[in-house]
């Protein structure tokens, strides 16, 4: 695993590059937006609608 000589030519893509995949920066993006979206359609769930009082 360590002896791979692919490993510093993947880990070079950006900071926060995946172990062995070379997936970069904008892998971590997708996934931090998807949690977000995720989380806010939670909450969105959870609390209470208000009624229309009129």
């Amino acid at each position: 695993m360590y002896d791979n000589p692919a490993a510093p030519a993947a880990a070079g893509i950006g900071s926060g590059t995946l172990a062995m995949t070379g997936a970069g920066d904008v892998f971590w993006l997708a996934l931090a937006a998807f949690a977000l979206l995720a989380l806010g359609l939670a909450v969105k769930r959870i609390v209470p609608v208000r009624a229309d009082r009129s």
